[in-house]
């Protein structure tokens, strides 16, 4: 399994780290792809230093990420890359995460309609063609969604669930189950 999580400046640390954190703790394989450059800057001024930059290796993966955070999630449904990968995925039935405002180029590459999905409040304004849900995470079909940061462990579990890794020890070991009580 492969995984990739595409990155443009002003993402949301939590909501793209996360994801990475949690996959690599299983052993799956997630690279963090710069869209326009190696070293991209959180919305927060955290610098990051990426795995590779975006090219067509990138079809290769098993799932696509889109973290939110302003302006990355914007800039993110921009980038006609972006949009060619997700109409990509979605017509092959790969796995196609996206959290917080991530969920806006869903919209965009027009795979979300009619379906159930998520996303940080008001911004289910900007995905008209979809069925907004009041819920931290959201799976319809082959599309993965998260409401925002204070969702992010919960959404990346369900991806390592979606690769048929079972995130039961992983969340167990990172203490997942106090924030349940």
């Amino acid at each position: 399994m492969k995984a990739i999580v595409l990155f443009k400046e002003g993402f949301e640390e939590l909501e793209a780290l996360s994801v990475v954190d949690v996959l690599r703790r299983a052993d799956v394989k997630c690279d963090m792809l710069g869209m326009d450059s190696m070293e991209v800057i959180s919305s927060h001024g955290v610098k990051v230093t990426m795995d590779c930059l975006f090219d067509e290796s990138a079809y290769e993966a098993d799932v696509v990420v889109l973290p939110g955070g302003m302006p990355g999630a914007s800039s993110l449904r921009s980038d006609q890359r972006v949009i060619d990968i997700l109409k990509d995925f979605n017509q092959k039935g790969k796995w196609i995460a996206a959290i917080c405002a991530g969920p806006i180029s869903l919209e965009k590459a027009g795979i979300i309609e009619n379906k159930q999905f998520t996303c940080y409040p008001g911004f289910e304004n900007e995905i008209p063609s979809g069925i907004y849900q009041d819920s931290f995470t959201c799976i319809d079909q082959n599309i993965i969604t998260g409401r925002g940061p204070a969702a992010a462990l919960e959404f990346a579990y369900t991806i390592l669930e979606k690769l048929g890794v079972s995130s039961t020890n992983i969340s167990q070991a990172m203490q997942y189950h106090y924030l349940k009580k």
